[in-house]
């Protein structure tokens, strides 16, 4: 008897050599990727497998990216970079990135994800994948050393919570503010560490990296992936053939949340929580500093959404911006959208994780108010504990940044 499988199941059955798979129960999967940062790298899993007396299992499906220490502008992070480069090197990793951008924007970028891979990252943004139909989590270090060594790790088959958005978002509103108000209904633990499956008319019209930003953020809704069935806009995005991979029909569920995307207003998390979310026009809070950076704010889409506002305007507050690729600053810089946002006013910044996890000498200082594209905003995430931290879309940071307080972006599009 045929038995009705989601996503989430067919993919970790696929890993684990099985026919099919029943949630809750625990496997063994074979891993086809493992993604490691200069943060949670190296420095972390070298001296670990030096213990141990143990080589990496096979190199080649190994990924490496500098990304949280750059600029290294002092001897700590200087240290933690070399460490990188050396152990790649010594590892025979040749799918090394050294400050190309934020791994989760990298590692698609260079056609590493596929529709049915079974993948882990050292990083809590690792389900970023998921946006390409792969079932894609985070790990630690002492995990990702098991990972390293023998290419398996035991897996808790999931239960799939289906999200479920209809219609089409308007004009000025994002993922970002999808995932925004998705947390404010459901909770930073709506997502119970299971698989979570977006589906509906407003995702199938979303743009690649539209959808990464929906896969990126399920680690602040608390599941352990989130998932996008594959179809034409991936096959596009990868520009080759893909396996088409989707939830059977009639696949249990543990939750299905229906939600309508034309009605969604642009959304703002105020501190210090993705879950204290309401709509933009709640806020009439002046702001010292407007933030475009991080794996769910900088990418080419959002660039060309922060232009859409800025084009032909001056920002009153402060404008920083970090684009989460260096591939994706080019083409920006190629179309003009960088140059919009520069004409704007914006500082530009290196192609890092940044601010977002507080690294470099750009934190924000004491008492500073900021609007900001990152997925987190707790307090002294980025900075001074004292810094008020709202999170938003790039449409609504860049006409934040113009009004010199939290705007609607949908009057100043252009």
């Amino acid at each position: 008897m045929r038995m009705a499988q989601t996503l989430a199941q067919k993919i970790v059955a696929r890993a684990a050599g099985k026919a099919a798979v029943t949630p809750g129960e625990i496997v063994t999967c074979k891993v086809d990727l493992a993604m490691m940062h200069d943060s949670g790298g190296p420095r972390r899993v070298k001296p670990m497998l030096e213990r141990l007396g143990a080589k990496v299992w096979d190199p080649g499906k190994v990924v490496l990216a500098t990304d949280h220490y750059l600029p290294a502008n002092d001897e700590e992070s200087r240290t933690i970079i070399r460490i990188a480069r050396d152990w790649a090197a010594e590892a025979g990793v040749a799918r090394f990135h050294d400050g190309e951008g934020i791994c989760h924007v990298v590692l698609p970028e260079n056609g590493y994800l596929r529709p049915g891979m079974f993948a882990v990252g050292g990083d809590s943004h690792s389900p970023t994948g998921g946006a390409f139909g792969a079932y894609m989590f985070g790990v630690g270090s002492t995990e990702m050393v098991g990972v390293l060594v023998t290419g398996e790790i035991w897996l808790r088959v999931p239960h799939t919570i289906k999200i479920e958005w209809s219609g089409r978002l308007s004009r000025g509103v994002a993922a970002k503010d999808m995932m925004l108000a998705l947390i404010a209904r459901l909770g930073l633990d709506g997502g119970r560490y299971e698989a979570v499956e977006y589906a509906g008319s407003a995702v199938s019209w979303l743009p690649m990296q539209e959808r990464m930003t929906l896969a990126n953020m399920t680690a602040e809704l608390g599941g352990q992936t989130g998932l996008i069935a594959s179809d034409d806009v991936t096959r596009d995005y990868l520009k080759t053939d893909i396996e088409r991979w989707d939830s059977d029909a009639d696949a249990a569920l543990l939750a299905h949340h229906r939600f309508d995307a034309d009605g969604l207003q642009p959304q703002v998390a105020a501190p210090h929580s993705p879950a204290n979310t309401r709509p933009v026009t709640d806020f009439q809070q002046k702001i010292d500093l407007a933030y475009i950076g991080a794996c769910t704010g900088a990418k080419l889409a959002d660039l060309r959404m922060a232009a859409s506002v800025l084009r032909g305007r001056k920002a009153k507050s402060k404008l920083i911006v970090a684009p989460a690729s260096l591939r994706d600053q080019q083409a920006a810089e190629r179309e003009g959208t960088l140059q919009v946002l520069l004409d704007a006013g914006a500082e530009l910044l290196a192609n890092s994780c940044g601010m977002c996890a507080g690294y470099g000498q750009h934190q924000l200082g004491e008492n500073t108010v900021a609007i900001s594209t990152t997925a987190r905003n707790f307090k002294g995430r980025m900075g001074a504990a004292s810094a008020q931290v709202y999170l938003a879309s790039p449409y609504t940071v860049a006409a934040s940044a113009v009004a010199g307080y939290i705007a609607d972006p949908r009057g100043m599009l252009q």
